[in-house]
């Protein structure tokens, strides 16, 4: 058994050498690359490696349709919409994720991103290096504001625990109703959510009927003083409809963490100029503990998987 890690898995070298260890045991043979998007260069990373474990690096359909021997694709990711599942469909090899590695730190970085620019703290902070004051620039309160989230999922329910804590009234809009859903989260159609939230966030994955989910007229239906956070995929919103929206001061805010294009940006990217913004570069699920977690289940996922067992499955 071959298994080609193509891109580093965000831990040390001791921790992942941990996680090998069982199976280097039991015969199965590792190798290690720097993550690389030229296609020729995957192919001989492939070359008789029966799995691959992949992060969030692009793993297009002409790769996987073109590789040998490859049985296994393991990403070490939630999403999987940058991987070719047509024609790993295709060619039968299956494909897990790593479900559930990042639900603390996502959330918590939507915490962070709302009470900094609610607060104006990094506009505060410079004002204070510069021996000025606070005039103009007192901030809110999360307490007794309604946070609509789009996407009830393991995160999205995270993030709901989170704002009710701080008092916040919880509306939820999903694919499906949750009959499980907890009782402090009121489900309601999208119209409802994006007209009634102050602050909107997503955490919907990207699919065919999430692309452009949140568009010139969605940004027209929310309040003028809303807050929009994407920290799921970029391509649910409408970049362009987006800074549209801030230049009008159609919405108050928008706080992103995920665009069109994987960062590093360019630097004629709108959003970069658009007024009222907080942005990060695709942070959201990397914290110490959350790429420990990650790595822990792309491994019991390989274990599953030669044990006949697939589990995290995506097909």
């Amino acid at each position: 058994m071959k298994v080609a890690i193509l891109e580093s898995l965000g831990i040390g070298e001791e921790e992942l050498l941990s996680l090998e260890k069982p199976f280097l045991e039991k015969g199965v043979e590792f190798v290690h690359y720097e993550r690389s998007l030229d296609e020729n260069v995957l192919l001989s990373e492939l070359d008789g490696a029966d799995a691959a474990i992949i992060a969030n690096m692009p793993f297009p359909s002409s790769v996987i349709a073109k590789s040998g021997s490859l049985k296994f694709i393991d990403v070490a990711f939630t999403g999987t919409d940058h991987v070719g599942l047509d024609a790993a469909k295709k060619k039968g090899i299956a494909v897990s994720n790593a479900s559930g590695y990042s639900n603390e730190a996502v959330s918590e970085l939507v915490l962070g991103m709302v009470l900094s620019f609610m607060r104006n703290i990094s506009k505060v902070e410079e004002r204070c290096r510069n021996g000025k004051d606070k005039t103009g620039l007192v901030g809110n309160e999360v307490k007794g504001k309604t946070v609509g989230i789009v996407g009830l999922g393991k995160i999205g329910r995270r993030t709901a625990e989170i704002f009710n804590c701080l008092g916040a009234k919880i509306l939820a809009c999903s694919r499906s109703r949750h009959s499980d859903a907890p009782s402090y989260v009121r489900e309601v159609e999208m119209d409802e959510l994006l007209a009634s939230s102050d602050i909107i966030v997503l955490h919907c994955p990207l699919t065919p009927e999430t692309r452009g989910l949140i568009g010139e007229k969605e940004l027209e239906r929310m309040k003028s003083s809303a807050i929009l956070v994407n920290v799921a995929r970029g391509p649910v919103v409408d970049e362009k409809a987006l800074c549209e929206a801030l230049e009008k001061g159609e919405i108050r805010g928008a706080l992103v963490d995920v665009f069109d294009k994987e960062p590093p940006l360019s630097l004629d990217t709108p959003l970069l100029s658009a007024p009222n913004t907080l942005l990060t570069p695709h942070v959201a699920f990397a914290t110490k503990e959350s790429m420990s977690l990650r790595a822990e289940i792309v491994f019991e996922n390989l274990r599953a998987w030669m044990e006949g067992q697939q589990i995290n499955v995506i097909c």
